[in-house]
């Protein structure tokens, strides 16, 4: 009895490090700079509630994907979000208006989900090379017509390197 008991030891001990191998070796491999998130308080999202999230870019040469998360409750009333991007590298800020659709004319959400919450990841920049390596921040705003914006549970960022 004792020599199974040491033999199943023995074994875990090795699955165990076989599995942190693989959990190292494939953390290793993620492209991601940044994936950040921010709850909304109450679901009420204010003009003077900027999302802003800082990163930093050590390797000019790649290019990188830039996407707006967001996450509303089926309670949202619009098919569509018109958000301000404002793009900071320490020097200069550039900012760009988006809208996305977020619903079919039929009013069937088009972010995956399930039951009365929906997640979007949408494209900011594809492709973009960054002109220096260094800190960078990216600040949204909501910039729709109602204030606060109702049912918008969380926002953020998402950065990695593109193809």
């Amino acid at each position: 009895m004792a020599q199974i008991i040491n033999l199943l030891q023995r074994k875990g001990l090795i699955l165990s490090g076989c599995l942190l191998l693989v959990i190292t070796f494939f953390s290793g491999c993620t492209s991601g700079v940044v994936d950040s998130n921010l709850e909304i308080a109450d679901r009420r999202w204010t003009y003077r509630n900027h999302i802003t999230t800082p990163f930093e870019i050590k390797d000019i040469t790649k290019a990188y994907n830039i996407y707006f998360k967001l996450r509303h409750t089926a309670d949202y009333k619009y098919s569509n979000i018109f958000i301000l991007v404002h793009f900071k590298d320490g020097k200069t800020v550039s900012t760009k208006r988006y809208q996305y659709k977020l619903a079919k004319n039929d009013g069937e959400w088009l972010g995956s989900g399930s039951g009365n919450i929906f997640n979007y990841t949408l494209p900011l920049l594809t492709n973009h090379r960054f002109p220096h390596t260094g800190k960078f921040s990216i600040e949204i705003e909501q910039n729709m017509r109602d204030n606060p914006l109702l049912e918008v549970s969380d926002a953020g960022i998402r950065i990695d390197q593109g193809t």
